[in-house]
């Protein structure tokens, strides 16, 4: 696309940039990345990019309030209209303040110039809001009138209306507007003040305060020109607090798992999850429906669950989860706060209605925000901005404080974000006492691999021990070893977690251990081995008459079959109701068979109040329970892709790149073109020209982004598809494939 030169008056923004060193120029590119893809062919290319107004309203949405207040103090000047000095920033500011922003709207190419001659480039006007300072247009009407005067004369409710508008603003709707009356003929305050010319009519129901009404009636500018400093308190159990959390929350992910492997939960036709499976998973966790929302969305985001978008879609584990389950805590820990620190998506409004009343479903497209990441990092920098171990005091001043750093952003949902964010980190992990965690400072600062060995030191070691209760509970006083929990976790339920985890053993917990191939002797060897306490008498009794009971009948797969050593039992169970329904027949005192699968065989009896037990072929009890439903992940739900701004290496190669573009336009316009080539041969042709001739070339080419260039170079040597050769300026080596030149001519000095 065409590009237009930036000139307000004097020096272009192109010519200013020219005259920047390479560490100014890298700058701009660091503050402003938008401006680096694709790659710019010269500084022409790169101011011609800073002043468009896309660009510059994304960078004024990051300009803090007095910064804000400058820039719209020399748009009131006129400076996109003509350089003006910087003395017109009248702020009631210190001069070092004033200048330090003005500084940095330089450092983002928005300003440019000395003191004495500040330009703004056009697009800032937009940026900057219709009304700089809050002052209106100027009227003709009032050039050689004497405002103050005229004011001072008015009555009160016409200064009423004057205060109101210079304190929120100089646009007001009134139906008063519909007719400018003569002053004998006015009756209401503003119609008054239309007829006096006080008031400037816009349309039938607007009026402006004009800008010299608006300097005389309205209190002095009140710009807080430092951020606010929110009031911090210092802890000493951060990371240990953190880690705590961090554990609490992959226990309910292990449990969310385990329900959707069993039971997935279905996915709504509109998208999203439902609020009664929802509220089911919330209550067999005991967290509140936000804690839910937000646990969902971390384990979709870090591919644990899908959506299998099947005829009939639900929500699945992935084949990505099992890996995830057998990595160590901290490791797990690290993939879910990464995945929420770049998830595009406000966990904190799911559950809320939109203006039309409608649900916003967790999972659904409602909830999508793009900008999410870049408001989330903006709450965690603020906090590692504070010493380790210090904490906001009141989220309501950490909001204040990032409303002053980028007042623009965040929309009306601003300071909700800083709490959903604080709360939603506190819930990971990341953040506890509202001070980040040492983990969650690492991962914000130096990345996943690292903070996942912060977290390791901060989480407690795994034990290898229990205390068994007289009340048939069982108490873990820490995190328990991997092997140790899934034993614990197959013999017992989880009563309350915490610190401490406490279980509870119950004749079903203890069948489901013998079900899944336990023994008797196993579980009193468990309890035996790793209690630090004596085994109560009363688990031993409860142990030996489950277990007793258990596996009596067995069945197997004739389709199937039961077997017992009891011909009474086999008896009963024949008489049973359930026998007619399973298909039941006696083929010896002590056997039945069926067609029936197996395990609906067992569930049956089971419901019937049997406790029969499978068995392999060699006798043994095998658990036929299902394992849970995977579904494969896929490759975009695993990988998630961010943009990132350019390297120093990169910046220093995209500088050196507009440097030889600078030269190549300079060269041309100092210079005669010659011989200039038409087609591919006659480029090539002039090319071993020049290499033989030791001449100087002025090249033309695109580069992968279809981005044009020029380059001045002596050609050396061409060959593999190469174009290799020394700028003249520089003589810094360059190399230009053969088929990204789209031109080449000879170039002679003029005489």
């Amino acid at each position: 696309m065409p590009y237009t030169v930036v000139r307000v008056s004097g020096t272009t923004l192109t010519d200013w940039l020219r005259a920047r060193d390479d560490e100014a120029l890298a700058a701009v590119l660091r503050a402003r990345p938008d401006l680096a893809t694709p790659r710019p062919a010269n500084t022409g290319v790169l101011a011609a990019r800073a002043a468009t107004r896309a660009s510059v309203a994304r960078v004024a949405e990051g300009l803090d309030t007095f910064t804000l207040a400058v820039l719209d103090a020399l748009l009131a000047a006129g400076a996109d209209r003509g350089p003006v000095p910087i003395s017109v920033v009248d702020l009631d500011a210190p001069a070092q303040r004033v200048k330090a922003a003005v500084g940095q709207l330089r450092r983002l190419a928005i300003a440019w110039g000395e003191d004495k001659e500040i330009s703004l480039v056009p697009a800032a006007r937009e940026a900057g809001g219709l009304f700089p300072t809050g002052l209106g247009r100027p009227s003709p009407a009032l050039d050689d009138v004497d405002v103050a005067a005229a004011v001072a004369a008015l009555p009160v409710d016409e200064r009423d209306v004057l205060e109101r508008l210079a304190s929120n603003g100089p646009i007001g709707n009134t139906r008063d507007a519909a007719a400018v009356l003569p002053l004998d003929q006015a009756r209401t305050p503003i119609q008054r003040l239309l007829a006096r010319e006080l008031l400037t009519r816009v349309d039938a129901t607007t009026v402006e305060l004009p800008r010299q009404v608006g300097l005389v009636v309205r209190p002095a500018a009140l710009v807080v020109v430092d951020e606010p400093k929110p009031k911090t308190k210092a802890h000493k159990a951060v990371d240990s607090t953190a880690a705590g959390a961090a554990l609490e929350f992959l226990r309910h992910t292990h449990t969310l798992l385990r329900m959707w492997s069993e039971e997935p939960a279905p996915v709504l036709k509109s998208g999203g999850l439902g609020v009664r499976d929802l509220r089911k998973l919330t209550k067999a966790l005991d967290v509140s429906e936000r804690h839910g929302v937000l646990l969902v969305e971390v384990a979709v985001a870090a591919s644990l669950v899908v959506d299998n978008e099947a005829t009939t879609p639900e929500y699945l584990p992935t084949t990505h989860a099992d890996t995830w389950l057998v990595a160590s805590p901290a490791n797990q820990w690290a993939t879910l706060a990464a995945a929420w620190l770049d998830l595009p998506r406000l966990p904190g409004i799911g559950g809320l209605r939109d203006a039309k009343e409608r649900l916003l479903a967790p999972l659904s497209e409602d909830l999508r925000r793009p900008v999410a990441p870049l408001e989330r990092a903006r709450v965690l920098h603020a906090l590692a901005d504070l010493k380790p171990g210090t904490g906001i005091a009141d989220v309501d001043e950490l909001a204040a404080l990032l409303a002053w750093r980028a007042p623009r952003r965040g929309g009306r949902l601003r300071d909700e974000i800083v709490r959903w964010t604080l709360e939603e980190a506190t819930a990971i992990g990341v953040v506890a006492h509202g001070a980040l965690g040492g983990a969650g400072r690492t991962l914000v600062e130096e990345g996943t691999a690292a903070a996942a060995k912060r977290m390791a030191e901060a989480m407690p070691e795994p034990i290898d021990h229990v205390l068994v209760q007289a009340d048939l509970t069982v108490v873990a006083p820490g995190p328990l070893e991997p092997h140790l929990a899934a034993q614990v976790n197959q013999v017992a339920d989880v009563e309350s977690a915490g610190s401490a985890t406490v279980y509870r053993v119950s004749e079903t917990s203890l069948r489901r251990a013998l079900d899944a191939g336990q023994t008797a002797s196993d579980l009193h060897e468990l309890f035996r081995v790793h209690s630090r306490t004596p085994v109560p008498q009363s688990l031993t009794y409860m142990i030996d008459d489950v277990a007793r009971r258990h596996g009596r009948l067995r069945g197997g797969a004739t389709a199937s079959f039961l077997r017992c050593d009891d011909p009474a039992l086999i008896a009963e169970v024949a008489a049973s109701p359930a026998a007619a329904a399973l298909r039941l027949r006696k083929i010896a005192p002590t056997v039945l068979v069926s067609p029936v699968p197996l395990l609906e065989i067992l569930d049956e009896l089971r419901a019937a109040g049997f406790t029969p037990a499978a068995e392999d072929s060699e006798g043994q009890v095998v658990d036929l329970r299902p394992t849970g439903r995977r579904v494969q992940a896929a490759v975009r739900a695993v990988r998630r892709v961010a943009s990132k701004a350019p390297d120093d290496d990169q910046l220093s190669d995209i500088v050196h790149s507009m440097r030889a573009g600078d030269r190549a336009a300079d060269s041309k316009r100092g210079r005669s073109v010659t011989a200039s080539s038409t087609t591919t041969a006659d480029t090539l042709a002039l090319l071993q020209q020049a290499v033989h001739a030791q001449h100087t070339v002025w090249v033309g080419m695109v580069d992968a982004n279809g981005v044009a260039s020029e380059r001045i170079l002596i050609p050396t040597r061409i060959g593999g598809g190469v174009l290799e050769g020394t700028d003249p300026d520089t003589n810094s080596p360059t190399r230009i494939p053969l088929h990204r030149i789209t031109r080449a001519d000879l170039v002679e000095h003029k005489p």
